[in-house]
């Protein structure tokens, strides 16, 4: 949360959104960050990129990281969202362009092998192939269209 002169008032014309991330002059970034000894603030992720399964939240930037891990890529080639699911709240899906010369079934064993939690592990059904990762004009990859393409896929 972040209060100040150099703060945004609202939307304009959303009171309803507005009214969700501002409170009190406060505004809710929805930024996940740490503090660290020599006073520094650095935004290490977003709340919108955890899903909440089976009343767990899961983050996706940590799943994200170990299958490029495993990969041994920096290049964004996997993006993980989620769809809804009616038994455990939702479902982790993994988008990915191709996988470096490897297969779906090595990256998920491999990932089970990781130490994470059994709920942070996407079914290996859940791995899908897309032709490009969607990106903005700014070049992040858009979440927006990655969770469209997901539920697309899915169903």
């Amino acid at each position: 949360m972040v209060y100040g002169a150099n703060v945004m008032k609202g939307y304009l014309n959303r009171p309803e959104e507005t009214g969700q991330v501002i409170r009190d002059g406060w505004y809710i970034t929805g930024d996940i960050a740490k503090y660290d000894e020599d006073g520094f603030i650095t935004i290490t992720d977003r709340l919108s990129r955890f899903s909440k399964i089976a009343g767990e939240m899961v983050p996706h930037q940590k799943i994200e990281d170990e299958i490029h891990d495993i990969l041994k890529t920096n290049e964004r080639i996997v993006v993980v969202t989620a769809v809804p699911d009616e038994r455990r709240g939702e479902r982790l899906i993994v988008l990915h362009t191709p996988l470096n010369g490897t297969n779906v079934h090595h990256v998920w064993e491999q990932l089970n092998g990781r130490g994470l939690p059994n709920l942070w592990v996407p079914s290996e059904r859940d791995f899908k192939q897309i032709p490009e990762m969607p990106v903005l004009g700014s070049g992040k990859v858009d979440l927006k269209r990655i969770k469209e393409l997901a539920k697309e896929l899915v169903n």
